[in-house]
């Protein structure tokens, strides 16, 4: 299976043990957290055992989210990907779209360039018929990238007491 992904200016790749510095720098920040539950990571430990836990998904699923390198310097500025996901909004299992950044990266158009790359890798390379993501009710820029890369709003639902959106799309090429 395919491991790394180019676009015009990230490398997408799995997320190694020397991604640790910068799992911790993206997830111990609080602005990151507002719509994940306000709980950011305290110590680096907690970022290399996500580390641990997202490989293992790799080797149990074929697929987990991915470090996100910006080509022009190598450096970590969040993770993106798919994720198979379980027991969320009525859904026995299904494929996960997500992404994190590094606040210092947002607003740069990074989460919308990955989040379509795995839409393609998605449907043209995992054949999945179906991609879907959920957001925080009132994260309004997560809920704008998702409708950019074609997703369309299906329900809100409660989870762990927040409200969430849900978002779905099929894949074209795949007839349901």
């Amino acid at each position: 299976m395919k491991t790394s992904i180019e676009t015009e200016r990230l490398l997408l790749r799995e997320l190694l043990p020397t991604d640790d510095a910068g799992m911790f720098e993206l997830d111990s920040n609080p602005e990151v957290h507002i719509y994940l539950g306000n709980n950011p990571v305290k110590s680096i430990e907690e970022s290399r055992e996500m580390i641990a836990n997202i490989r293992q998904q790799y080797l149990e699923n074929g697929i987990g989210r991915w470090a996100v390198i910006l080509k022009e310097t190598g450096e970590f500025i969040g993770w993106s990907g798919l994720k198979l996901e379980k027991n969320v909004n009525g859904h026995e299992t299904f494929y996960d779209l997500g992404y994190r950044f590094i606040q210092k990266h947002w607003g740069k158009g990074y989460a919308f360039e990955t989040a379509k790359a795995f839409v393609d890798f998605g449907f043209n390379e995992m054949k999945l018929p179906v991609i879907n993501a959920y957001a925080d009710f009132d994260n309004l820029n997560s809920r704008k990238i998702l409708e950019k890369v074609g997703m369309k709003f299906v329900n809100s639902f409660e989870l762990d007491g927040t409200e969430e959106v849900w978002y779905e799309l099929k894949n074209p090429n795949i007839i349901l």
